[in-house]
């Protein structure tokens, strides 16, 4: 047993002041509850067993990924307790204490610089094209987190764990996009147990191209990547929903003053979406989202500023 052992099995907590009379339940899974604070350590674990078990990696090889973090952080995780060297590249676009966490880590960083901070498809496009220049170097495997089918089934346990911990009633399901792995595999998983259940994808309002807009700059981390994921499938997905970097930001301290969750911009974009969604559901229903990473991955950035 190692570290990997912890991974999963999060919390479901009900959300209580910030849901207004005569809305709909709303339920948060705490993601940041897994070992690197954030949803992504699911994949992490699933991209690498699996590329271990069919031969992809092999000992003494090298993992090489691009990531806003999350990601990174995760799969130093699992690369270190399964003795894996890995190559990072990121960019000044994200948070430095998630740098500093895949630093820590033990990942070797390449950082692609961003224009004024802010995530772009330019800038997502850059660091796909650097992480695949240095994984054609003898002995790396390259994750490729927009394209690892892998990823999805890691997202399976997810789905079930949200089925066991409502014991089934769940009527609606909120998420945001950034590779679509983790939406396309809750929503599979719930799918399965309940074809009824609605989902609704979550994407930055600056940069709505799931919903048909243009593409643009904003500063939600982790999702909205400017193009449509190559993992992204319309066919388990009801419902899309835009949310602006503003009101995922002041959902953000919202959440942490009246609720007691401390997360990350991603998760303030979630909550936003699954309050309209329960707005319109209504009494009885049960709408559940999650809270993808933790705030603490964010106290060196201006989101939870006194004011």
């Amino acid at each position: 047993m190692d570290v990997s052992s912890a991974i999963g099995g999060t919390a479901l907590v009900r959300l209580r002041r910030l849901v207004p009379p005569g809305h709909a339940e709303v339920l948060a899974k705490l993601e940041w509850q897994n070992p690197t604070g954030s949803l992504k350590d699911r994949m992490a674990l699933a991209v690498i067993t699996a590329a271990e078990r069919d031969g992809r990696l092999r000992a003494g090889d090298t993992v090489v990924e691009y990531t806003g973090g999350s990601t990174g952080a995760s799969l130093a995780l699992v690369c270190a307790a399964h003795g894996h060297r890995l190559r990072i590249v990121s960019s000044d676009a994200f948070s430095r204490g998630k740098l500093d966490q895949m630093a820590a880590l033990g990942a070797e960083l390449t950082l692609v610089p961003s224009v004024g901070g802010h995530t772009t498809r330019e800038l997502i496009l850059e660091m796909v094209e650097t992480a695949r220049r240095i994984s054609l170097e003898p002995h790396h495997f390259w994750t490729d987190q927009l394209r690892n089918h892998d990823s999805i089934a890691g997202y399976h346990p997810l789905g079930e764990e949200i089925w066991r911990d409502t014991g089934g009633a769940v009527d609606a399901f909120v998420h945001s996009v950034g590779t679509a792995a983790s939406l396309r595999g809750v929503a599979t998983a719930l799918k399965r147990r309940r074809p009824g259940v609605h989902v609704v994808a979550v994407e930055p309002a600056e940069s709505a191209v799931l919903s048909g807009g243009a593409a643009g700059p904003h500063q939600i981390e982790g999702v909205g990547i400017g193009y449509r994921p190559p993992l992204w499938e319309p066919s388990v997905v009801d419902e899309i929903v835009p949310v602006a970097t503003a009101e995922a930001r002041a959902m953000c301290r919202r959440l942490a003053r009246e609720e007691g969750l401390f997360a990350g911009t991603s998760s303030g974009a979630n909550l936003v979406a699954a309050l309209r969604v329960a707005a319109r559901l209504g009494p009885g229903a049960r709408v559940v989202t999650l809270m993808v990473d933790s705030g603490l991955k964010y106290l060196d950035t201006d989101l939870y500023v006194r004011g």
